[in-house]
């Protein structure tokens, strides 16, 4: 269950989150959960079983807090140690980033120097999730031990310059030279909730790409397995024992060999915009893996544009839109132009 901010307010105190039992108990009643009152001071395991009955927690994380000491109870304020600190022994990301971090007398635009590393820019950043513009030409994680320059530091990073050490965990991906927002959770709750909306396809994903040649309909749904091709390391293709994919796109315009077609994913296949545009018969412009090309452009012409979702903890409706990136913009211009 998600909690409706203004019903449910909650106090950060450091690691801990603070809620009146009163307040809890209040919701659920009026979800239609009858449970009765707890007493103020009671033991942490009474109040681990009473935020149980409440349902409105998830029982692994209250069950995790129990057995590290995270559940409290201070007069009536229902006390979860949620805002945990990234761990740099596990966490590499998180600890390029520590170590990466500017003098107090340096500008954050100058984090890092010794690497070129495209700007990524956070759109939305609060005590639960953190929404980043990643560029083309950035990897989400990394791909060996130690690389630098990956969006999962750029997202560390920008928690620990505003003082706030929780880790970023993303929830779903990009591919490399894919730009466009990218969702992260900062703590457990959150993750556990945004993955389990992940799974049960509640997360919109809008993307804009250029693709080659002019779809015949304007519209349409690409319903087609995706697996790994075994002649071909880095590329997937449709097969009928791959996994289950599914695409919609509009057209929306139109040019001299190319067009400009906004899509939404179902599912979230590795290459997945890019194997059913290229089965379709119109490969993105750039993206030479699966039959496209451009004279100019190095890269397939794909964007991520909107994110929405169900904010992990108000439950409010999050739309968070990237901006145009200016070489996506110029190829839109390019064959506009032809």
């Amino acid at each position: 269950m998600i909690m409706d901010r203004q019903a449910l307010p909650y106090a950060r105190n450091g690691e801990w989150l603070s809620v009146a039992a009163a307040d809890l108990l209040l919701y659920a009643h009026n979800a239609g959960i009858a449970v009765s009152p707890i007493e103020a001071g009671s033991h942490p395991h009474h109040v681990r079983i009473w935020l149980l009955a409440l349902g409105l927690f998830p029982e692994k994380w209250l069950n995790r807090l129990f057995s590290i000491g995270g559940i409290q109870m201070d007069e009536g304020m229902v006390r979860l140690r949620n805002f945990l600190p990234g761990d740099p022994v596990r966490d590499e990301a998180f600890r390029i980033a520590q170590h990466t971090l500017p003098s107090a007398s340096a500008s954050v635009a100058s984090v890092p120097t010794d690497i070129e590393t495209p700007a990524a820019e956070a759109l939305f950043r609060d005590d639960w999730c953190l929404v980043m513009d990643k560029p083309a030409g950035m990897p989400v994680h990394a791909s060996a031990p130690g690389q630098r320059g990956t969006l999962d530091e750029a997202a560390a990073r920008t928690g620990l310059l505003h003082g706030d050490p929780q880790p970023a965990k993303h929830i779903h991906r990009l591919d490399d030279d894919t730009a466009g927002p990218v969702l992260y959770a900062r703590n457990e709750l959150a993750q556990l909730r945004l993955d389990e909306a992940m799974r049960a396809k509640v997360i919109g994903r809008q993307y804009a790409a250029v693709v080659q040649g002019i779809p015949k309909r304007k519209s349409g749904t690409v319903n087609a397995p995706i697996g790994k091709d075994r002649h071909h390391r880095s590329r997937r293709i449709v097969t009928p024992g791959g996994d289950e994919a599914v695409t919609h796109y509009e057209t929306l315009e139109t040019y001299r060999g190319a067009a400009l077609v906004r899509l939404w994913l179902e599912t979230g296949r590795t290459h997945q915009i890019r194997v059913h545009m290229s089965f379709l018969g119109h490969p993105l412009v750039g993206d030479a893996l699966y039959g496209g090309r451009d004279a100019i452009l190095r890269h397939q012409a794909l964007r991520g544009e909107q994110l929405t979702f169900r904010h992990p903890w108000s439950g409010s409706e999050m739309t968070l839109q990237a901006p145009e990136p200016a070489w996506f913009a110029e190829v839109r211009r390019r064959y506009a132009s032809l």
